[in-house]
């Protein structure tokens, strides 16, 4: 999987991961792929919503021990 940016919101809690996520996918072009790690366990249901309401696409979400991998495709 080619990744164009990651972003690391290890610490943060709802909604700082998803407005993080938002602020980088404005800042990419159609169809480049977002990391996002976070550790808040809210985010895992958060980044379903938030690609379900924007149209961006979640491609994969992974669990890591307490961290959360989320891959979003810019729509």
């Amino acid at each position: 999987m080619d990744i164009h940016k990651e972003i690391d919101t290890r610490g943060l809690n709802c909604p700082l991961p998803i407005l993080k996520a938002k602020k980088a996918l404005a800042e990419m072009v159609t169809g480049q792929l977002l990391k996002v790690v976070a550790t808040d366990t809210g985010s895992l249901r958060d980044f379903q919503a938030f690609a379900r309401q924007t149209g961006n696409e979640l491609v994969e979400q992974q669990t890591q021990g307490n961290e959360f991998i989320h891959i979003l495709r810019r729509r």
